[in-house]
């Protein structure tokens, strides 16, 4: 099979490792990547060789910039056999528009709606979901993070209800414009949406979500409770997340304490941009008490969707089944098990 052509609309904190992602496939070829204005990632997406597509409107800020680009955004659209849409989670509707009159296959990120696409995308908990499908949409960090092993410990033991605690950050680390900043804030709006998020994917599991954001950039931490529909051992639920491919059992024994060491160890692991691609889960915060089952996951939420979009363009080619293709991806990304 020829290789897929894929392009990459936006090249912000998404989509720039989207790009790396692609690159980094022996069975895709990245088009080009997007942006609107000439900021220091089309430079930097320029310097790298990277093919820079731009609104026709915008093509002489970029000239004036000294940034040379490649052509329109709707000539990235004709040249790709289908689209990242890594844009702001404003403009989707708008987007999807322009790849339908293209005939294009598109994937959408968790900031859209999943009526967007009517498909929402995770590796390990619905893969054949978006199987030959036009349009998907690949899940936000978040939820991303919950089903990774919300779906095991459904799929062996059938979850009766989850209740979770999202600590989140407040911005990422390159964003000077959100907060809080010192403070903590909670959502007072509940549920929250990530719990409706995770329903998108396993409709029939019954959660509720709640957060607090955090004066922090670096990542989010979940805690979860979970009612079993039978009784397991502390030891068994820590076997099943150490099977699970995306998920690093880590242990505050090694120093693993905070999310700030967990960056400093995606760091030490040589990891393209520092990311952890990987859910940590602390091993020794694991308990199971009666049928309800605690645990605490650190979320990268900068990387952790980057594989799952390159698992969904194979997907939504019918390249190769879910374990296949998550085995492929984690290899080119350098993601152990």
């Amino acid at each position: 099979m020829a290789k897929i052509k894929v392009g990459v609309n936006g090249y912000g904190t998404i989509g720039k490792r989207v790009a790396t992602a692609v690159l980094a496939q022996d069975d895709m070829t990245l088009i080009g990547v997007s942006k609107t204005r000439p900021t220091f990632e089309a430079q930097t997406a320029v310097a790298a060789g990277i093919p820079l597509y731009v609104p026709a409107e915008s093509i002489p800020a970029f000239d004036k910039a000294g940034i040379k680009v490649a052509g329109t955004i709707d000539d990235l659209i004709a040249a790709s056999d289908i689209i990242v849409d890594c844009t702001p989670g404003t403009v989707g509707p708008e987007d999807k528009a322009k790849y339908e009159k293209a005939g294009k296959k598109a994937i959408f990120q968790g900031g859209e709606e999943h009526g967007l696409t009517g498909v929402s995308f995770n590796s390990t908990a619905n893969y054949k979901d978006s199987w030959g499908m036009q349009f998907s949409r690949v899940v936000s960090c978040n939820t991303t993070a919950l089903l990774r092993t919300l779906s095991v410990l459904d799929r062996e033991c059938k979850i009766k209800n989850a209740y979770v605690t999202i600590v989140r950050r407040a911005a990422d680390p390159g964003d000077s414009k959100s907060g809080p900043i010192n403070a903590l804030e909670p959502s007072v709006s509940l549920p929250t949406h990530h719990g409706l998020d995770v329903k998108s994917v396993l409709p029939w599991l019954d959660i509720t979500t709640m957060a607090i954001k955090a004066s922090t950039t670096l990542m989010h931490i979940q805690a979860v409770v979970v009612r079993l529909g039978k009784e397991i051992t502390t030891e068994e639920a820590v076997a099943m997340f150490a099977k699970m491919p995306r998920v690093r059992l880590i242990s505050s024994k090694d120093g693993l304490k905070s999310t700030a060491q967990i960056m400093e160890l995606a760091r030490e692991l040589g990891r393209s941009r520092s990311d952890m691609y990987e859910i940590c889960v602390w091993s020794d915060g694991i308990k199971m008490v009666g049928d309800t089952l605690y645990y605490y996951q650190a979320v990268h939420q900068e990387s952790d969707v980057i594989p799952e979009n390159i698992d969904c363009i194979r997907s939504m080619f019918k390249m190769m089944e879910g374990p296949e293709s998550v085995a492929k991806t984690n290899r080119a990304l350098g993601i152990d098990h």
